[in-house]
């Protein structure tokens, strides 16, 4: 292939990777295959010429999710019944998701909302492993709810697991009956602590939790509150899927309303080949796993 469109393809290739409308193997077959037709002078628009798209190419999953998730705002929150599924067939254990989570929610050392497991699986030399992430289930029937005291956690109409950090009064009664370890306490830690470093503006980030600004100061919620993932509610009442889902280098986490039977949701919880983390234990989580 000539230099200048060897340089032309790579451009276009990334341009169209970008859109996340293509693979790498359609363009590397395609593509080339143009090139190879006409190496002299293939034209300023090759690639996209000679590239042909399915019908589900052409609509990206995370632009049908973000479609989907915007039709499912216009109605009332009692008709909404929000689901996450995660394909751990293409989890690669990477923790963008659970990165992505700590940077969105500004999560101080020791709080983490989206864990991912790495779990071995046979014996040796039979050996293989795979990665499971775990946010919070939020369970139809969460066993987390009814042992507040204070009532400070509550399932909403949606079917997330709601809190109110100035209600909660931090005696982790909820952590002890959750069996999905998915509650952590946030004990007012900073990354600096035990270095001869002072506090970071980073540290001291406010975050925007259940509809509310909460700044992080020393004594004042959410310092000395038990804490847990929320599908990212703030971002759903923007109209924005869940920071894990847009971050996923593999595409691997769907999100949105089981209540609309054309969802790709609804699609997925379908499939044989799903299963939900302790259902013996009746608490009906809503997050899925594809197997």
């Amino acid at each position: 292939m000539p230099e200048n469109n060897r340089k032309r393809f790579l451009k276009q290739a990334m341009a169209l990777l970008g859109t996340g409308m293509v693979s790498m193997s359609v363009l590397v077959k395609q593509g080339l295959a143009a090139v190879e037709q006409n190496p002299e002078d293939p034209g300023d628009n090759f690639l996209e010429g000679s590239v042909s798209f399915s019908e589900d190419e052409l609509e990206n999953v995370i632009v049908r999710m973000q479609n989907e998730l915007q039709q499912a705002m216009q109605k009332p929150m009692k008709e909404r019944s929000w689901v996450m599924v995660i394909d751990l067939r293409k989890c690669t254990g990477c923790g963008a998701c659970t990165v992505s989570c700590i940077a969105e929610n500004h999560l101080p050392p020791a709080v983490v909302y989206r864990p991912v497991i790495d779990e071995e699986i046979g014996t040796y030399p039979n050996v293989s492993s795979r990665s499971i992430p775990r946010p919070c289930m939020q369970c139809e029937t969460a066993p987390c709810v009814p042992v507040c005291p204070v009532k400070a956690t509550w399932i909403r109409e949606d079917g997330i697991v709601d809190m109110d950090y100035d209600q909660c009064i931090g005696c982790k009664y909820c952590m002890t009956a959750c069996p999905y370890h998915a509650r952590m306490f946030d004990f007012g830690y900073n990354y600096t602590d035990g270095t001869p470093n002072e506090n970071q503006p980073y540290e001291t980030l406010a975050n925007f939790e259940y509809g509310k600004r909460w700044d992080r100061e020393e004594k004042s919620s959410p310092v000395g509150n038990v804490r847990k993932c929320h599908f990212c509610t703030h971002k759903l009442d923007a109209g924005m899927l869940p920071s894990c889902v847009t971050t996923c280098i593999g595409y691997a986490t769907y999100f949105g309303d089981s209540n609309d039977p054309n969802s790709l949701v609804s699609e997925l919880i379908s499939k044989p080949n799903t299963m939900r983390l302790k259902e013996e234990m009746g608490t009906k989580p809503r997050v899925w796993y594809l197997v």
